[in-house]
């Protein structure tokens, strides 16, 4: 593979359980050391998506390349991947210990002094059994073996759920840090979206199993701006503009639309208006709310139901499995690190640390598996 080839290739591909359509001809690249968002509420098939990137799930139909091959029952690509889930298995009998102590059977870039600074700043009780950890300490596991794997190709399917502010900020912070010198290419999956917009590079919504947006996270912010003034005003300064969402109150009105020039600012201004940026979460929030509600049950602008969609109404907060019974789909849950120019990046992670004022606070199945045979 050449270093400029993508990290991930997605062409064409349909997941179907049954009649139910889980990822509907999605098709998108992942370009290699950057950190990406793969964004979208429950049930929008983000889960089902790194299922058949990291080879635990069959594609119905279409390619998909990682590393240049197909990740299915390939050593060579799986060896390069790290798969960090909220819902994280291990063998009964493991102490946290333990899931450190076999982790460089798996990773080839393991860092076992990583690891244990991971551990401290965690304070992760090492001699516990696993299956006495509290959830915020199970949640720190999968965390630190998915920073301290250094795996080319990493994905957190938001497994820090359990995790405090604190200890998610902390999450964050090293994340950076630790890009910074070992650039590589990790997809976040999470609905904490304003806890990590400063660390994505990349933006991928998806909604109802298809596409939504897939755009750089800078530009992203830029498309839209809130409007601010007495309703009439308004209403006229918005007249056939591409409205995402509307707001009021008495005789004013709040509505955010998208692509204004500094020109049309000027505008706006002058109009006695006032105009607000548009955080990504608002963006993401607004843009599938604004989606959904003109499209039905759909989800999907200007388009029909894809198949075993229809009955979706109602299921927004539902997880994204084959009839509602098995993991097929596994559950969709909000979710690493990569950045072309790690120098540039230290920059931007010290920011992060200190210029924040608004901070908030599977391994694949097989890799999984393996330990229980080893234990």
């Amino acid at each position: 593979m050449n270093l400029t080839d993508p990290a991930v290739r997605v062409t064409g591909v349909t997941k179907k359980f049954g009649a139910f359509t889980a990822i509907d001809d999605v098709s998108f690249t992942v370009e290699g050391n950057k950190i990406y968002g793969l964004l979208g509420r429950n049930g929008a098939g983000k889960t089902t998506l790194m299922q058949l990137l990291t080879g635990q799930q069959f594609a119905t139909s279409g390619t998909l390349e990682v590393f240049g091959a197909s990740p299915v029952e390939n050593a060579r690509v799986l060896q390069s991947l790290c798969f960090i889930k909220e819902s994280q298995k291990y063998p009964d009998s493991f102490r946290a210990d333990h899931v450190l102590a076999s982790a460089p059977w798996f990773f080839a870039n393991w860092d076992a002094d990583f690891a244990a600074q991971l551990v401290d700043d965690f304070r992760l009780p090492l001699k516990r059994p696993i299956k006495k950890l509290s959830r915020g300490q199970l949640s720190a596991v999968g965390v630190i073996v998915g920073l301290a794997s250094r795996a080319p190709l990493t994905f957190f399917d938001e497994p820090y759920l359990g995790l405090d502010a604190v200890a998610r900020q902390i999450f964050y912070d090293r994340l950076l840090e630790d890009y910074a010198e070992h650039p590589r290419t990790v997809i976040l999956s999470t609905h904490l979206i304003d806890e990590v917009s400063n660390l994505l590079e990349h933006v991928i919504v998806t909604d109802e199993g298809r596409i939504l947006m897939n755009q750089d996270a800078d530009q992203l912010r830029g498309t839209a701006s809130t409007v601010v003034g007495k309703k009439t005003d308004v209403d006229a300064f918005v007249a056939g503009r591409d409205i995402i969402s509307r707001d009021g109150i008495g005789g004013l009105a709040s509505v955010t639309v998208g692509g204004l020039g500094e020109a049309e600012r000027d505008a706006a201004r002058a109009a006695g208006l006032e105009l607000s940026p548009v955080s990504l979460q608002q963006l993401i929030v607004q843009r599938t709310t604004s989606t959904t509600s003109t499209t039905g049950t759909t989800g999907h602008a200007g388009g029909s139901a894809p198949s075993g969609r229809a009955d979706r109404s109602g299921r927004a907060g539902g997880s994204d499995r084959a009839g509602g019974s098995g993991r097929a789909g596994g559950s969709d849950r909000a979710g690493g690190s990569g950045r072309a120019g790690g120098s540039d990046r230290a920059g931007r992670g010290m920011g992060h640390r200190s210029g924040r004022t608004d901070t908030p606070a599977d391994q694949t199945e097989s890799k999984t598996d393996a330990w229980s045979e080893r234990s």
